[in-house]
C-alpha cells in the first residue's frame, strides 16, 4: 500500500506522520494541511474512466477506493445565460459533503480505529455516518440541539449514534474534539482533516471537465467552515499549475448576514477573525459558523483570487429557495445561499457557476 503523505500545520510548520490518529497541530491546536502536490490528468485522458469523483485519481491522496457509493459527477445545468448550477444535492446522501466524507472513511479504514467520531450541523454528519456504515466502522456524530429532524433521522438510519449537544454548533464541535482525544479514535472532521478538502476539490475538477477544460469567470461558493471554497482553491491551483487553465477564476464567498464573521473581517481588510461576531438565528444553518478554524486560509484564498464576500438576508434565502423550486430544483435553505446572492444581477454579466449543496428533502421549505 502506498504510504500516506505527511500532514503539517500551515501556521507553525509542525509535521505529523501520515498514519497518525492526531487530528490537529500539537503546538497550536489548529487544523492541518496535506503535503501533497498532484498533477491533474489532461482532459482527453479522462475519457472512459469511472463515472465518479475517483476518475480524478491523480489528484487524490488515496487510491483504490473500497467503499465508494458512486459519489461525484453531478449534473451541471443553466440557470441563466451566464450562470450554471452544479446539482451536488444529487449525491448519495443528498449533499456535497459526500465528496470529502468518502476520503475520511477510506482513511479511517486504514487507521483501523476502535470508533469514528464527527461533529456536524447535519449534512457532514449524515455523510460520515453513511460512509462509515459502508465501511462497517462504528460512528458517533455530535450535533447541536435544533438540528433538522430529517438529518438526525438520516444519521441514525445509517447506524450511527447521535449525541445532541446543548450550546450550538461550536459546543458540538468541542464535544467531538474531547471524544477525539480518547485512544483509538479517528476524528472524521470535515474542518481539521485535510483529506476532506482534497475530496471537495473534485467539485472544481468536474466543473472544469464539464466545461471542456475551462472554468467560468467566477466561482460562487457558500462559506461556513469553508471546506468547499478551500477545496476549490486547491483544484484551481492544481489545474493552473499544470497548464490546464489559462486564467484563475475569482472566488466569491457567500455568508448569511445573520452569521457573517468572514465577510465582516474581509470588509475590514483583516487577515483573520478578531473579536466576537454577533450571531442571530438563520435559515442557512449549514454555514452559521461564528469562528471557523480555517478563517485565515479562507480570507487569503478569496483575496488571492481577486474575489469578494457577499451576504444574504433571510428573506433573500426564502425567495431564492422558492425561485429554484419553481425551476424544478428543490434545495435546502443553506444550499440556496449562492443563488440568493447573485440572482438579481450582482455578477454584472460575468460567467459563473454555483453549487446547490443539499436537498430540500433534508429540511423542507423555509417559512417566515
Amino acid at each position: 500500500m502506498t504510504p500516506l503523505p505527511d500532514r503539517y500545520c500551515p501556521t507553525d510548520g509542525v509535521r505529523i506522520p501520515g498514519a497518525s490518529l492526531a487530528w490537529c497541530c500539537p503546538s497550536c491546536h489548529g487544523p492541518l494541511d496535506l503535503d501533497f502536490s498532484p498533477t491533474p490528468a489532461p482532459l482527453k485522458s479522462l475519457t472512459g474512466r469511472v463515472n465518479s469523483l475517483w476518475r480524478y485519481a491523480e489528484t487524490l491522496p488515496l487510491a483504490a477506493p473500497t467503499i465508494s457509493l458512486g459519489e461525484g459527477r453531478t449534473p451541471l445545468v443553466p440557470l441563466t445565460d451566464d450562470i450554471s448550477a452544479k446539482l451536488d444535492y444529487l449525491m448519495p446522501t443528498l449533499s456535497f459533503k459526500d465528496r470529502g466524507a468518502v476520503l475520511l472513511a477510506e482513511l479511517a479504514l486504514r487507521a483501523e480505529p476502535r470508533r469514528v467520531v464527527a461533529d456536524s450541523s447535519g449534512n457532514a454528519g449524515t455523510s460520515v455516518a453513511a460512509y462509515c456504515a459502508r465501511a462497517r466502522l462504528p460512528c458517533t456524530v455530535y450535533v447541536p440541539f435544533g438540528t433538522s429532524a430529517k438529518k438526525l433521522e438520516q444519521i441514525e438510519a445509517h447506524g450511527a449514534r447521535v449525541e445532541l449537544v446543548d450550546g450550538g454548533r461550536e459546543a458540538a464541535g468541542a464535544a467531538a474534539r474531547r471524544a477525539a482525544d480518547q485512544p483509538e479514535t479517528f476524528y472524521a472532521s470535515h474542518v481539521y482533516n485535510p483529506y476532506f478538502l482534497h475530496g471537495t476539490k473534485t467539485y472544481v475538477h468536474e466543473l472544469w471537465e464539464d466545461l471542456g477544460g475551462r472554468l467560468p469567470d467566477v466561482l460562487v461558493l457558500p462559506v461556513g467552515n469553508g471546506t468547499l471554497l478551500l477545496g476549490a482553491a486547491l483544484a484551481v491551483a492544481e489545474l493552473y499549475g499544470a497548464g490546464l487553465l489559462d486564467r484563475r477564476p475569482a472566488l466569491w464567498a457567500v455568508q448569511a448576514a445573520a452569521v457573517a464573521p468572514l465577510a465582516e473581517a474581509f470588509a475590514r481588510g483583516a487577515d483573520e477573525l478578531t473579536g466576537t461576531t454577533p450571531v442571530a438565528p438563520t435559515l442557512a444553518e449549514g454555514i452559521a459558523i461564528p469562528r471557523p478554524p480555517r478563517a485565515r486560509q479562507i480570507l487569503r484564498a478569496v483575496r488571492d483570487s481577486g474575489g469578494t464576500f457577499l451576504t444574504v438576508t433571510e428573506d433573500q434565502i426564502r425567495h431564492a429557495q422558492l425561485d429554484l423550486a419553481s425551476r424544478g430544483l428543490f434545495v435546502e435553505s443553506t444550499g440556496v445561499a449562492c443563488w440568493a446572492a447573485v440572482r438579481e444581477g450582482a455578477l454584472a454579466g460575468k460567467s459563473a457557476a454555483l453549487p446547490l449543496c443539499g436537498s430540500g428533502l433534508k429540511s423542507g421549505l423555509a417559512h417566515a
